[in-house]
């Protein structure tokens, strides 16, 4: 490959003037043998510009991330698809540890990431050898290629930090090597505080980290190791950072290297001791580690940490993220004796001199909210702000203190009732002592001595500030309601007075970050008060105006959330505001969508997703309200439009759900036309989406059959994606999916004329059944369309069945079809397949013209029918044992526990006994508990997609299968006799309670027509509504 030819095209991506042409320059090369391998040669090269050598290195990574393994060609095409040629591969193997060596940080960036894919794809089989490689540069004299050997380490260690324990063994075999080699460089490096000795003291605190953080190789770590290791970590964590970095910007400190480095030190013990050393909290391969942990190590380095917080108290600077850690590692402390018994001298000054001042207002807050009040909303309510936030983190510790050790929650609040009460204190502090109040709600709330107070605490210290001329008083007063919202109220005028403030603060307050407070004490209010409820039902249409406006303004999704509990709050004021509401939620989710950021930030689709979710609730609110519905379609309609025009792909779900609930009802001539636009979508974006197309399909087949059947078009639409998902690679999900929604067809439409389909259905699931089927979900429900076509018309199916071809497989299809059937009766599961699968062999075992292949398996059918019946009891019983535990469950959740531990104990010694007895119950049983709710639960996946069959006044399986086999007793006595001849004792008994049971049904169904018949139905009668009652059999009377 000529060089320069390449070095000319990467220069031209950089000049927007030639990018285009550079572009295709660089496409058209990129499959030619050495391509790749010159790349990495530019990249290396001293002698290219370094923007070049850059373009080269994004260039080589997307290829290695997208061409480096070996890919099979898509079903049905015989050409492989490109990947980078073996010789290529080897030579970029052999070269690519010394380019990250040699190589500049940004571009070294991009090489790690090449790294990390080849890794992931070829150690150890083709490439065992870097394990060597990394090991030789380690050990180098030269202290050049440290770092850079380190890195790709690291990025071994990164691809199995996630993996199970059984599947590390290549990464453990690699470690016995490099742990010790490791640790003997970073305790060499230690007494040496320079800038480069540091960043590679860090980097091997990184590798430590992603070593042990998913789980701990004990089989690496034993005590003696961790011991020096420990030694190593506390080392760090307690050495001075250099003076001079006081120097520089207090914003920019957190990024040096020094800070860095104890961060994750810091990081490492918090999450051994979290995760392998607090005893009673760990899995049982644990233990004895965790004991070690507790007894060897978890003082010594808390009292490094408590010296830590001393020097935040002594206001010397801490970097955030060092005190975040901190507060994390004492709060495992707090519930053990040991590490207790040295923290509780000192807890009182931590909690009003370190926690406090954390949770306190700051100037940085202050800056924010002044420059940029939408960022500083951002910011509070970002998850992942909170998951690095040292001031979650001293919420989180004070909690646990306070929930754990009695001693400390009475002296907290005496400390911030001072505060409160003394009108000369800094402002600042009295947003600190609410935001501890605020943050010990749940434990206050559940304390005798403290939740008679709190009504008062509201009363006189939380209503007034909400009137401060401080915006971020007024915002943590708010969310102190949100915190207190369930409060007991015993003067109503206090509840009125929450209420009234916290609607005032949302509607006339002009500092944003109030009003979102706001609009959440507001809807947690209402949500948790009747009253509050009552008194705001006049004020629902300026509440909702308000929230629509801050939705629009701030793009917040907790709002968003609030905007739809309020819709299911006040689902009748709604109603009259709804079409505003959607048309204004509409314009800020075509606002959203057409932003030019819109791609670059992921908080824009969890708002515009929570804006569809919002109009879907008020589609269910508003569904009896036909004129309004209409209204809403066509704003839909406009939304489903653009999602679809723009091809966002994320929102298909969200619009298809929207399209759903238009549909529930009634299918306008515009919805109709939506199903052409769908299928056009379905062709382009194909399967992904026919299990999330699937209720809106439905509606279309069983919410109005008439015009589904007056146009040919609609069937043809409707088989068409179902061919094409069964005949695809889509999946066994949604194949059962496209197997239903024939099944679904045919049953609605009996009797209504589709006889020319019915071959159709039946020769594509047959042969369906033809290739390999992995599930007995997908058998059964193929099998389901060939039984709903004997329901729809047992001549039309078994001429069918007749005349069917199947590929590579000669013979008759109805003898296979029997034969499978008859194998399968046991894989029907849930109430609507078992009763379809009773109706199919009563309708055979009754046929008059039988088949040869019925009469080959007469002695199966009867026993797979009562079979059948057994399990539709089994189902009913479940359901109602299900219904009653939920109940028990809920009441049991309703029994208060008390939590602390009296002073010195240890809270392990409670929890470690339980996990004991637990242990002793066995772990497995818990878990089929779990299975076995699954298990009754999944049984019915597809049962929500109802047919005729499944309506209360519908076919009655029972009647269906006694009735046939009076027929045949009637009619044919000896076909009889074989039907009945392999019947045990017990099926006997079984048959006769299944007749019990048919009688039994017939008779309610005659009284309760005869009851509507009168004009009513009245409840009286127990008898006839126990009967339903499937969990016991009723005796014969």
């Amino acid at each position: 490959m000529d060089l320069n030819r390449i070095i000319q095209a990467l220069k031209g991506t950089i000049d927007p003037k030639l990018r285009i042409a550079a572009e295709n320059e660089l496409n058209q090369s990129y499959k030619i043998i050495n391509f790749a391998p010159s790349l990495l040669r530019i990249i290396v090269s001293e002698h290219v510009e370094f923007p070049v050598r850059q373009a080269a290195a994004i260039y080589l990574k997307n290829m290695v991330t997208q061409y480096w393994p070996d890919r099979e060609p898509p079903p049905g095409e015989a050409i492989f698809p490109f990947n980078i040629h073996e010789n290529d591969r080897q030579q970029i193997r052999d070269n690519i540890v010394e380019g990250i060596i040699r190589s500049p940080d940004l571009v070294r960036v991009q090489l790690t990431m090449c790294l990390r894919a080849i890794i992931k794809y070829d150690f150890p089989g083709h490439w065992p050898a870097v394990v060597d490689k990394i090991d030789y540069y380690l050990q180098s004299q030269s202290s050049g290629s440290w770092l850079g050997s380190l890195l790709c380490l690291y990025q071994l260690v990164k691809t199995y930090e996630y993996k199970k324990a059984e599947e590390r063994e290549p990464l453990i075999a690699a470690m016995q090597i490099f742990l010790p080699r490791i640790q003997q460089q970073i305790m060499q490096l230690l007494p040496d505080s320079s800038h480069y000795s540091v960043l590679i003291q860090k980097q091997i605190l990184k590798i430590f980290y992603a070593l042990v953080q998913y789980a701990l190789p004990l089989q690496l770590v034993n005590n003696q190791t961790m011991t020096a290791w420990m030694e190593i970590f506390r080392t760090i964590i307690d050495r001075t950072v250099p003076p001079e970095t006081l120097q520089i910007d207090e914003d920019d400190r957190p990024e040096l290297v020094w800070w860095k480095c104890k961060k994750w030190a810091l990081h490492i013990v918090a999450r051994l001791f979290e995760r392998y050393g607090s005893p009673g909290n760990v899995t049982k391969e644990y233990f004895e580690f965790s004991e070690f942990f507790l007894k060897t190590y978890a003082v010594g380095i808390q009292q490094v940490l408590l010296k830590i917080l001393d020097q935040y108290r002594q206001k010397e600077y801490v970097a955030p993220r060092v005190l975040q850690q901190a507060f994390n590692y004492l709060n495992q402390g707090v519930v053990h004796s040991v590490t207790w018994k040295q923290m509780k001298p000192h807890i009182q000054n931590i909690s009003e001199d370190v926690i406090f001042s954390v949770m306190c207002y700051k100037d940085e807050d202050e800056e924010l909210w002044q420059e940029d009040p939408y960022e500083y909303i951002r910011m509070k309510f970002d998850i992942f702000e909170d998951y690095a936030s040292p001031t979650t983190a001293a919420q989180t510790l004070l909690y646990t203190a306070a929930k754990k050790r009695k001693e400390v929650l009475p002296k907290m609040m005496a400390f911030c009732y001072q505060i409160l009460t003394d009108p000369n204190f800094d402002p600042r502090k009295k947003d600190g002592a609410l935001h501890v109040i605020g943050s010990l709600a749940d434990i206050l709330l559940k304390k005798s001595l403290f939740k008679d107070q709190m009504e008062l605490l509201l009363q006189n210290h939380v209503f007034p500030l909400l009137l401060s001329n401080l915006g971020y008083l007024r915002a943590r007063s708010c969310w102190v309601l949100h915190a207190f919202s369930s409060l007991k109220f015993h003067n109503e005028l206090n509840l009125r007075n929450a209420v009234d403030l916290a609607k005032k603060s949302l509607i006339e307050d002009k500092e944003m970050p109030v009003k979102v407070e706001a609009a959440l004490a507001l809807q947690s209010l209402i949500s948790n008060q009747t009253q509050a409820k009552e008194y705001m039902k006049p004020h629902v249409r300026p509440i909702m105006q308000e929230l629509l406006h801050i939705v629009r303004e701030t793009e917040n999704d907790d709002v968003t959330n609030v905007i739809q509990k309020m819709i299911c709050e006040y689902s009748q004021e709604v109603a009259s505001i709804a079409v505003d509401m959607t048309q204004h939620l509409a314009e800020i989710f075509g606002k959203v969508l057409q932003s030019d950021e819109y791609e670059e930030v992921e908080d824009k689709t969890v708002m515009a997703m929570g804006i569809l979710h919002t109009i879907d609730t008020i589609l269910t609110v508003v569904e009896d309200h036909k004129e309004v519905t209409q209204q809403l379609e066509n704003i839909c309609l406009r939304i489903i439009d653009l999602v679809l025009q723009k091809h966002v792909i994320e929102f298909y779900e969200e619009i298809l759900s929207l399209a759903y609930s238009l549909t529930c009802h009634g299918i306008s001539p515009q919805m109709w036309q939506l199903l052409g636009i769908l299928y056009e979508v379905f062709q382009q974006d194909c399967f992904e989406y026919f299990t999330d197309m699937m209720p809106l399909l439905h509606n279309y087949v069983t919410i109005d059959t008439n015009t589904l059947l007056s146009n040919p078009k609609h069937l043809e639409i409707l088989f068409t994606m179902c061919r094409k998902v069964l005949c695809g690679d889509a999946g066994e999900d949604a194949e059962c999916h496209a197997a239903k929604l024939l099944e679904v067809i045919i049953l609605q439409c009996k009797g209504r004329g589709i006889d020319q389909c019915i071959p159709l259905f039946v020769q594509l699931v047959l042969e369906r059944l033809t290739r390999g089927v992995k599930t007995s979900e997908l058998r059964t429900m193929c099998l389901q369309v060939a039984i709903a076509a004997l329901y729809y018309s047992p001549d039309l199916l078994l001429h069918t069945l007749e005349r069917i071809q199947l590929p590579h497989n000669p013979g008759p299809v109805t003898v296979q079809f029997i034969n499978q059937w008859m194998n399968d009766t046991d894989c029907f599961l849930g109430h609507h397949d078992r009763k379809m699968c009773i109706i199919g062999l009563s309708i055979l075992l009754e046929l008059q013209n039988r088949p040869p292949a019925v009469d080959a398996v007469v002695g199966q059918i009867v026993p797979s029918i009562l079979f059948l019946f057994l399990g539709l009891k089994q189902v009913c019983a479940t359901r109602q044992l299900v219904n009653r535990e939920d109940h028990s469950k809920a009441d049991k959740a309703n029994i208060e526990e008390n939590e602390e531990i009296s002073s010195d104990e240890e809270e392990t010694n409670v929890t470690a006994q339980a996990m004991q007895s637990n242990n002793g119950r066995g772990e497995d049983e818990e878990e089929d508990d779990d299975d076995w709710d699954e298990e009754v639960l999944e049984e019915t996946a597809l049962e929500g997609f109802s047919t005729p069959l499944d309506l209360d006044n519908s076919v009655d399986e029972y009647q269906f299968f006694t009735q046939a086999l009076l027929t045949v007793q009637n009619r044919d006595a000896a076909w009889y006799q074989l039907l009945m001849a392999p019947l045990s004792e017990d099926q006997r008994r079984a048959l006769q309670e299944v007749y019990t049971l048919a009688e039994h049904r017939r008779t309610v169904a005659e009284a309760k027509k005869k009851i509507e018949q009168q004009g009513g139905f009245t409840f009286e009668n127990k008898g006839v509504l126990s009967a339903f009652n499937f969990g016991t059999m009723p005796t014969n009377n």
